[in-house]
């Protein structure tokens, strides 16, 4: 009987001894659990910057700003050169001082002139033209070189001239007059379809000289009084030649 309560007593301390063992292994796991997350409740607050310090993206160059369109590049068209239309303008010869006209003047005068072609003239000679003084004056041109002035038409002048280059807006038209012994080479210079002179070069083969005819107005009638004078070209030699003014 105290045998069987002896061991009764002995299984009731082994057990009980059994069963405290758990509870004391499991007490640190409740304590270690707050633990574990601790770290994480302390970590957080770590990458958060402090309120006075800058933005982390901030940079410390001065931003670059943004070209704002200017106005003259695209809010005002640029004209393309088609759109620009100039219109020429005539600069107007200066009017020519004309001598007083003769009282009963001969039927013609003569004008006696040097070639403006020397290396194709023969050597001694100039060239002669005869005119009504009473539609034309002996004068000279605004270059200083003898010219005959229409009386009666504004801006119809006979001068002399050679071959020289045109701008190239300029097209010339040609013809022949031919007249007695003499041949011309008749130059019809147009601006942009516009008659703007006219040029005569040739002679009688024993000079050869050119001249030019500018107008105004009165085309038609400038040009046929020039033609008549120039149509009487001959050559004389230099010791007939009739004196200059």
């Amino acid at each position: 009987m105290i045998q069987r309560i002896i061991l009764i007593l002995t299984l009731a301390l082994f057990i009980s001894s059994c069963g405290g063992a758990p509870a004391a292994t499991q007490a640190p796991a409740a304590t270690e659990a707050p633990a574990a997350t601790e770290p994480a409740a302390t970590e957080a607050p770590a990458t958060e910057a402090p309120a006075t310090e800058p933005p982390a993206f901030q940079s410390l160059e001065p931003r670059t700003r943004t070209p704002e369109p200017r106005v003259s590049e695209t809010s005002i068209p640029k004209p393309s050169p088609t759109q620009i239309l100039v219109t020429p303008t005539d600069t107007p010869l200066p009017t020519l001082e004309l001598p007083t006209e003769v009282a009963s003047p001969p039927a013609k005068l003569a004008w006696d002139g040097v070639p403006t072609y020397p290396s194709e003239s023969t050597p001694g000679y100039m060239f002669r033209v005869t005119y009504d003084p009473e539609l034309w004056a002996l004068t000279t041109d605004q270059f200083g070189f003898p010219a005959l002035a229409h009386r009666n038409i504004q801006g119809c002048v006979i001068s002399v001239t050679s071959g020289r280059g045109l701008p190239a807006d300029m097209t010339v038209d040609h013809d022949v007059l031919y007249a007695a012994n003499i041949t011309f080479d008749v130059g019809k210079v147009s601006e942009n379809g516009v008659l703007k002179f006219v040029t005569y070069t040739g002679g009688d083969g024993t000079v050869i000289t050119g001249f030019q005819v500018d107008f105004q107005d009165e085309v038609d009638a400038c040009l046929a009084d020039a033609v008549a004078v120039i149509s009487t070209l001959t050559s004389v030699p230099v010791a007939q030649a009739t004196p200059q003014p």
